[in-house]
């Protein structure tokens, strides 16, 4: 796991094992805000001795940006901590997660102490506001990646933990293309100094107007081919000759998972299109 201090007090955590996903921690004397836990127990174990032990303070809060596995499976190491989230994040975690976790333990022996935590605090529209020490989290709703989908603002650094609303390659099989759109079109108007992206590396200042314009124009390009393709009466699996980079992104982007998930989005908007 690679750890990042990105401002005073405000952590990034990028996992090595799982597509570059990321998590963070906000801390204080009063204790810290985990927001996400990686996918599996070794690394988000990391998190949690970095926190208690190299800082020193108890993790009070963990933020569930979504219901998504790699974001919420290592909740439960956080015992006594209060779990924050969406309110169809927790609907989401008692249904698709249980059953994804019973799947996952049959496949993966490291997953076997893994359980799923339901969140105790819930929000429907938000904002929220998190008061920790002199640090203000301001938990919004960012569908379109997932319906549950909420980011966290450090409002004092304007750092912006944008979950996976926020790739190198958008991502709608599970969501909205059209929500994802505009939950895009509010960041920049945020006045930020960093996006950190629910997978890859940290994006700067200087780099946030183009990567959400990036973002953009890539599901403007995919919702366009899949329309033609459907408009022409192609088959489905025409889809898998779209390049991604016809859509302007980079097959090498998270390790070269970005051209799977370009063409699961292409599927995915095939299907709706035909149902």
């Amino acid at each position: 796991m690679l750890r990042e201090r990105i401002s005073e007090d405000v952590y990034v955590f990028t996992s090595e094992v799982y597509a570059q996903v990321t998590a963070g921690a906000v801390v204080s004397p009063d204790g810290a805000a985990v927001i996400d836990t990686l996918a599996f127990p070794s690394e988000t174990l990391e998190i949690l001795d970095f926190v208690q032990n190299r800082i020193g303070v108890p993790v009070r809060y963990v933020i569930n940006t979504h219901y998504h596995a790699d974001h919420t499976y290592g909740t439960c190491l956080f015992t006594g901590a209060e779990v924050i989230a969406h309110a169809e994040c927790r609907r989401l975690l008692d249904t698709t997660g249980r059953a994804g976790l019973k799947s996952a333990k049959s496949q993966t022996p490291d997953l076997a102490h893994i359980e799923i935590i339901l969140p105790e605090t819930i929000m429907t529209q938000g904002p929220l506001f998190l008061h920790l020490g002199k640090k203000t989290l301001e938990l919004n709703c960012s569908p379109g990646h997932s319906p549950d989908l909420i980011t966290v603002l450090v409002r004092e650094d304007r750092i912006l933990f944008a979950s996976d609303t926020v790739m190198p390659v958008p991502h709608v099989v599970d969501g909205s293309l059209d929500d994802l759109r505009h939950s895009l079109e509010i960041i920049p108007s945020l006045g930020l100094e960093n996006i950190v992206q629910g997978h890859g590396e940290i994006i700067l200042r200087g780099e946030i107007d183009e990567a959400i314009k990036s973002n953009i124009r890539y599901l403007d390009a995919v919702r366009r081919k899949a329309e033609a393709a459907v408009k022409r009466g192609k088959p489905r699996d025409t889809m898998r000759a779209i390049e991604i980079e016809d859509c302007g992104k980079s097959r090498i982007l998270l390790g070269g998972l970005a051209a799977q998930l370009h063409t699961a989005n292409l599927f995915a908007l095939y299907d709706r299109m035909t149902a």
